[in-house]
């Protein structure tokens, strides 16, 4: 099949420099190079969730234990020389856990007794949300002003976030007993849901000598703060044609069952389709994938290589997919196949 792309608008080169570019390139990979030192193998995970902060979002990370998730998030953190927290989320965690809370505190000057507030641990840049589907949904209510926002409301003041402010939320796909289906409303707030899988053999055999042995990777910050700020604004400046827009939202339209344009298969197995917020995160995530790779233009092959990070967490199936063990991976999968730019 011939690579598909879509011409540079005119004005691109106006909107975003060349070493601009070429910078990010260079910092993408020696991000990647930093985190090889603490991570073997999942190539894939690394460079997805390194999209999702250069795009400003946030993401589920979805595998079973042991496969590095916290690892990554915390060498990411100091490769890019960010604030760390990581929350586990229990049956008995409370909002106030997470957001932080007011505690009277007595001055030691005057006696007297005043309110202060105590930040909970959602004030970092990176927030690992260990297991969120283990908490009941009035604590995972509690992050969707964190995610959306970037503030934290207690009482009658708001306080905001440190930027840049990423949540990266695990989940474990095996063991659903005791635990909390995440909202809709909060599983859209999610950039991407990036799948975990097992490593190979070599890979595994490489991850025990280096992690039963005496030695520990020594990681070098790259990137900070402001540095990444400046990222995030540079992808949202990478030019995109209106035909490429045209064919995120066409292709996410037809996971709609009631569009009319949708195919069968859809209208059989598709109980919800995605938000016009999957759409805007196919274009950043396209925007994103054309600057680290040296491009000027968003095309239409960055829009499909993020479409299953995108959309699989925003189709709800029907029980009659589950009955035929069809799931929405399988559905992008027909989708990416027979809706592409030249064929709507």
């Amino acid at each position: 099949m011939p690579t598909m792309t879509a011409a540079t608008p005119p004005s691109a080169t106006d909107k975003v420099s060349l070493k601009a570019i070429e910078n990010l390139a260079n910092q993408h990979d020696a991000v990647q190079a930093q985190l090889a030192k603490a991570i073997v193998g999942q190539s894939t995970v690394i460079e997805n969730v390194l999209l999702t902060v250069f795009c400003g979002g946030h993401a589920l990370i979805v595998g079973v234990p042991g496969l590095a998730k916290t690892l990554l998030i915390n060498s990411l953190g100091r490769t890019l020389a960010l604030s760390f927290k990581r929350i586990q989320f229990t049956p008995d965690l409370m909002p106030s856990d997470i957001t932080g809370t007011d505690i009277i505190e007595e001055d030691p000057v005057t006696g007297k007794r005043r309110l202060e507030f105590l930040q909970g641990p959602v004030f970092a840049n990176l927030i690992l949300a260990d297991e969120i589907n283990r908490t009941p949904p009035k604590t995972q209510a509690a992050m969707l002003q964190t995610m959306q926002e970037r503030e934290v409301t207690v009482g009658n003041k708001t306080y905001p976030l440190p930027a840049p402010f990423h949540v990266f939320a695990t989940q474990n796909p095996i063991e659903m007993e005791g635990t909390y289906v995440l909202p809709e409303a909060q599983a859209d707030r999610f950039m991407f849901s990036i799948n975990c899988t097992y490593p190979t053999n070599a890979e595994e055999e490489l991850v025990v000598r280096n992690t039963t042995g005496i030695e520990t990777p020594q990681l070098t910050p790259v990137l900070d703060a402001g540095q990444i700020v400046e990222i995030q604004k540079l992808v949202r400046a990478i030019p995109v044609s209106d035909e490429v827009v045209s064919y995120a939202v066409r292709l996410v339209s037809r996971t709609r069952p009631e569009d009319p344009a949708s195919p069968q298969y859809v209208k059989e197995f598709v109980r919800w389709g995605a938000s016009p917020r999957a759409s805007q995160y196919l274009i950043l995530g396209a925007k994103a994938r054309a600057a680290v790779a040296g491009s000027f233009c968003a095309d239409y092959d960055g829009v499909r290589s993020v479409a299953r990070e995108v959309l699989q967490h925003r189709i709800l199936t029907n029980f009659h997919a589950r009955t035929q063990k069809t799931t929405p991976v399988n559905i992008i999968e027909r989708l990416l196949q027979d809706i592409t730019p030249d064929h709507p």
